[in-house]
């Protein structure tokens, strides 16, 4: 499996989990000699090039604040690029658009920061993207609106839309997104887990 983002909090935690589990994972980050590959999401050759011969493609990348318009950039050369080798492609997006128990988004929420505005727009719009295509084989996965470092306990609940929880921590997410890529229940779907 390659995965992009991989020098980040989401990143090196999706790798370590891969590796534990016993996976061959090529490394992506955008940093030349930072250890494993060089090479940008947002490129569709680098994804060809990337992704060839391998089955599985995670996108763990979060652009700097300001440059949030990335990910959906990004979103759109990985579908392309996947198309392309017939990897599967599993993206790690945002929360903006889970819907609460009170009916609304996220992003609709009373107190929801102004700060968050946009990597929220920017996270709708990746999504939008994925739901849009109908080339590749890929699945959204949107965290709850907290996820920060903290214990792997293998225990979380999973939905589709509708937020399941407000914390994960990156480990679990890990988890997550490993159990879903060795056995896949949500396909061209967005899916959500928490506790």
């Amino acid at each position: 499996m390659t995965v992009f983002g991989a020098l980040g909090g989401v990143g090196r935690r999706v790798v370590a989990e891969a590796r534990r589990r016993g996976h061959e994972v090529t490394a992506v980050s955008r940093r030349a000699g930072a250890g494993g590959e060089t090479g940008d999401a947002r490129v569709v050759a680098d994804v060809v090039r990337l992704s060839a011969g391998r089955d599985l493609v995670i996108s763990a990348t979060r652009p700097a604040d300001g440059e949030e318009g990335q990910l959906v950039e990004a979103a759109g050369a990985l579908l392309a690029g996947v198309a392309v080798t017939g990897a599967r492609l599993l993206v790690v997006g945002g929360a903006a658009t889970l819907v609460t128990p009170e009916g609304h988004t996220v992003e609709q929420a009373p107190g929801f920061p102004a700060g968050l505005a946009a990597v929220a727009r920017a996270c709708a719009e990746q999504l939008a993207v994925c739901l849009a295509d109908r080339a590749a084989d890929w699945t959204y996965l949107s965290p709850p609106v907290v996820l920060e470092p903290g214990e792997r306990t293998g225990v979380f609940r999973v939905g589709r839309d509708e937020q399941v929880g407000e914390v994960i921590s990156i480990e679990d997410l890990a988890v997550a997104l490993l159990d879903e890529a060795e056995a896949p229940r949500h396909r061209r779907v967005r899916f959500t887990v928490g506790y």
